[in-house]
């Protein structure tokens, strides 16, 4: 059984959540971290295993530091922040929710990984989760690329300068978590049958699609520099 320290970021729900889930299954120490400290606490309880939570604001590199040294040393770091900002029609993209997107996910990916180099093992691991729109060219999601391809785009330049440190993405399709829940019931299943349609797979992923990809980066101590597409073939269909 390994006793490695895995730090979940985006641990309370979805593919954070169902990442954290399966790491614990596979024998790993977990520490889940969000802002959001009930919801922290009620994922916590529905764990098993070696599980850990630390409430933490991912905008803020101060209190992020902070939250490391409380931890101690650590081997992985998967950081599963989502954003919904910089979505809709570029003719009418609100640059400022652009700007959002950028603030409240790459950056918190980038800032988050540069505070935890100081605490991370050499031979550990970061794992980005970004999302197939930075792949496909679906109308509608230019801002949404945007912001994700950023954060694909660091994972080959941070594997080859923080080596040996591995460094590796996942990249998920139309996955069934609160990120949709915007959405009406009605419209959720609309939109999720229509994409189920369009999937080669024939359906929409599970956040345990995605843990799945994430578990194996963290584990294989020979996989660095790559980003998973974990999409069921939808960027084939768009």
């Amino acid at each position: 059984m390994s006793l490695q320290h895995a730090v979940v970021i985006g641990g309370s729900s979805g593919i954070g959540l169902a990442s954290a889930r399966l790491l614990l299954e596979q024998g790993f120490r977990v520490t889940i971290a969000a802002r959001d400290q009930a919801k922290l606490k009620a994922s916590v309880d529905h764990l098993s295993g070696k599980v850990g939570m630390i409430a933490i604001d991912a905008r803020d590199p101060a209190a992020v530091k902070q939250a490391f040294e409380s931890l101690g040393p650590f081997d992985h770091l998967v950081l599963a922040l989502g954003s919904g900002h910089g979505a809709g029609p570029f003719a009418t993209l609100d640059m400022a929710d652009l700007l959002a997107g950028f603030q409240t996910k790459l950056i918190p990916h980038a800032a988050m990984a540069q505070v935890a180099l100081t605490f991370l093992q050499p031979e550990g691991s970061i794992t980005f989760v970004s999302a197939v729109s930075a792949q496909s060219a679906m109308p509608g999601t230019a801002g949404l690329a945007a912001v994700n391809a950023g954060i694909e785009a660091m994972v080959r330049v941070l594997a080859a300068e923080l080596k040996p440190l591995r460094v590796n993405g996942v990249s998920p399709g139309v996955i069934d978590t609160p990120w949709w829940d915007f959405l009406s019931a009605g419209e959720r299943q609309a939109v999720f049958e229509d994409f189920a349609g369009r999937t080669p797979v024939g359906r929409i992923g599970r956040p345990e699609d995605v843990a799945k990809a994430v578990a194996f980066l963290v584990s294989s101590s020979f996989m660095s520099g790559h980003v998973l597409t974990c999409d069921g073939g939808i960027h084939l269909a768009t």
